[in-house]
Formats: structure tokens, C-alpha cells, sequence
């Protein structure tokens, strides 16, 4: 087992699941929202290097309201409406990474905690195919007030489960947010190998473990 670490974190969107399952099945969702959408994404290329704020949703809403060129309070209900609730639904068709649910398990069987954190809301995924009973914390980045690489949301989240941070294994599918953001709050790496990789076998030498398949994953844990 991995000497020191006793929390193993998740990423949800891309890591939990395959992140083109959601994106085929909104291609005419996205088009149909095609103009908020490019708005709402430079704000959260904005949000993404910024500080941590007591107001998130407020700031949020407040950057995209000039976008769209409409009030504060409108831009929060159409975030609400089109990005959380919107996408809502198209979860229940979407099926986990093969052997993710019991892969998680077994880690917390092992005696390792299990934890969450994502940049959108975790509860945006319903019961998170089934391993949400048994984690140990759920937190979403806004909520906290910064999204990732910050090593802010990283923090918060190894302070509310109450270890150092580098008693967390953060397994993730991005190289920027998720593998560097947690480096550089001091915890280990796991990255989610993206089918390119696989087939070049090229690793990412910023991560302390790289994996293909869940079922490695565990393996290489639990060695």
C-alpha cells in the first residue's frame, strides 16, 4: 500500500466516467446554448486563475452579466437553468468507467478514506454511480471559492478531513487542474491515462501514478 497516504480523492467530470459520453449526448444541447456557452467559458477561464472569493457565485454571475450584457441576477439564473440543471439529466444515461465502483470500494475496504472534488457541483451527478454512501468527504470547488489548480480547494478539503496533504492521493484526468493543482498542494498524483497515451505508452512523468484502467489502479495501491 502507499506508504503515508490515507485519503485517496476523486475528480468526477473525465474521471468517474468517460468524458465523451456527456459531450455526445449534449452536442444539441451545446449548439442550442451555443452563445451563452461561449460566454460562460471565458468567464471560467477568468474564474480558473483567480484568487479564492468569500462571493463565488456572486463574482461568477457578476463577470458573466457583463458578457451578456444583462443583470447580475439574470446571469445567475441562466447559470443555474443552463449549466447545473440543464446538464442535470443527461447523467442518468451516462455509464461510470468500467470496474470504478468496485475499484473505489475495495480502496475503501483497504482502510484508505474516500473523498471528492470537483469543479462543478458533485451533487450535480445524483449518487455518483453509487459510491457516494461510502465517501468520506464531497466538496465542490465553487463552494469553496476557487476552482482548480488553485491549491486552495486542495486545502480545504485535506483540512476538512481533518490529514496533511500529503496524506491525499488526488486521482484526476487533467494534467492542469487536477495532476498540478494538487502537486502543488503538496499531495500525490494519480492520472487517468487519455487513449493516446495508451496507445503511444506515453506516460506523464508529472504524476506520481499513471493508470489505464481501474482495476491498475487498485493494483498499483494495494502492492
Amino acid at each position: 500500500m502507499l506508504k503515508n497516504i490515507s485519503v485517496i480523492a476523486f475528480d468526477i467530470d473525465g474521471t468517474l466516467y468517460p468524458s465523451f459520453s456527456l459531450f455526445i449526448r449534449i452536442i444539441p444541447y451545446f449548439i442550442k446554448n451555443i452563445k451563452f456557452y461561449l460566454k460562460y467559458n471565458k468567464v471560467r477561464k477568468v474564474l480558473h486563475k483567480t484568487a479564492p472569493l468569500p462571493d463565488f457565485f456572486e463574482y461568477q454571475a457578476r463577470l458573466l452579466a457583463s458578457e451578456l450584457k444583462c443583470s447580475p441576477e439574470e446571469a445567475k439564473a441562466k447559470i443555474q437553468s443552463i449549466v447545473y440543471d440543464g446538464i442535470k439529466p443527461y447523467f442518468n444515461k451516462i455509464k461510470p468507467f468500467k470496474g470504478m465502483q468496485d475499484a473505489i470500494k475495495e480502496l475503501k475496504t483497504a482502510g484508505y478514506k474516500i473523498a471528492i472534488l470537483s469543479d462543478f457541483p458533485p451533487e450535480q451527478k445524483g449518487e455518483l454511480w453509487g459510491i457516494l454512501p461510502i465517501c468520506d468527504y464531497v466538496g465542490g470547488t465553487e463552494s469553496i471559492g476557487a476552482l482548480k489548480p488553485s491549491k486552495y480547494p486542495f486545502g480545504v478539503m485535506a483540512k476538512k478531513m481533518g490529514v496533511n496533504e500529503k496524506e491525499i492521493l488526488y486521482v484526476g484526468n487533467s494534467v492542469h487542474y487536477d495532476v498540478y493543482g494538487s502537486k502543488s498542494a503538496g499531495m500525490m498524483a494519480a492520472y487517468i491515462l487519455p487513449w493516446w497515451r495508451k496507445f503511444f505508452h506515453i506516460p506523464l512523468k508529472a504524476a506520481d501514478i499513471n493508470f489505464s484502467n481501474y482495476r491498475q489502479l487498485v493494483n498499483i495501491v494495494l502492492k
